[in-house]
């Protein structure tokens, strides 16, 4: 089972004090031939240098790369192929390893 959600909420607060939709992002996946017991990701860090445009948790897995490579593992497909096929222009390489051999 995969579990994804793209909202997240900007580090800087806006004009108004509050905060804005973000891009923060997570995905988890649940089952038996998952390779478990561990968080895949680069923490880019929330120091001011470090924030995507000045404001925004900085993107480092694209979560399409997440699905495709679950997928593609799950099904016996290129994770390649399925990314290309599945979400056109990602440009992005699939994750590898997520799920047992």
């Amino acid at each position: 089972m995969l579990v994804a959600t793209e909202f997240g909420r900007t580090v800087a607060v806006n004009g108004t004090q509050g905060t804005d939709h973000g891009t923060g992002s997570m995905a988890m996946l649940l089952g038996g031939a998952v390779r478990g017991g561990r968080v895949i990701a680069d923490w880019p860090g929330l120091a001011q240098g470090s924030l995507y445009e000045g404001r925004d948790l900085k993107p480092t897995t694209a979560i399409d790369a997440a699905i495709a490579g679950a997928l593609g593992s799950h099904f016996q497909i290129d994770p390649d192929r399925l990314l290309a096929k599945a979400f056109p222009g990602s440009g992005g390489k699939p994750l590898e390893g997520i799920t047992k051999a």
